[in-house]
């Protein structure tokens, strides 16, 4: 799927990403994009989808949030700070992929050899300082 959107647009695009991925029935969701490309506002929509009620925050030092959505509980990683993948294994990174929640992942180019081969990948491209295209 690809899709074009500007930031008025976002809550239809999360819509449609949401729809896109329980048709696939994945759990972990892979954000990848330059820095500034949108990921954590993405996620934000996203998240608010899923029934989050709570403000959805990008995890940068924490590394990894929580939040209960209508179904589920959703982890929201940032790996920007990590340096090694193995470091993402110290705090039980499997034991959230095994959790059978749904994980969304900024940065996971840090953990790529990590990764198991189901997680579904989300490129946000910038096309311009207002618009961005979404390849999933």
């Amino acid at each position: 799927m690809e899709l074009t959107y500007t930031i008025t647009q976002i809550e239809e695009t999360a819509k449609a990403v949401v729809e896109t991925i329980q048709k696939q029935n994945g759990q972990l969701f892979a954000f990848y994009g330059q820095m500034g490309a949108g990921k954590t506002t993405l996620i934000k929509a996203i998240c608010q989808q899923l029934g989050v009620t709570e403000e959805v925050n990008s995890p940068t030092f924490a590394i990894v949030n929580e939040y209960e959505g209508a179904k589920s509980t959703i982890y929201h990683f940032d790996f920007y700070r990590i340096n090694r993948p193995e470091e993402a294994l110290d705090f039980g990174l499997f034991d959230y992929f095994d959790s059978g929640n749904i994980c969304l992942m900024e940065w996971p180019e840090c953990i790529e050899p990590l990764l198991p081969d189901d997680t579904i990948k989300i490129q946000i491209s910038v096309i311009d300082d207002n618009t961005r295209k979404i390849t999933i």
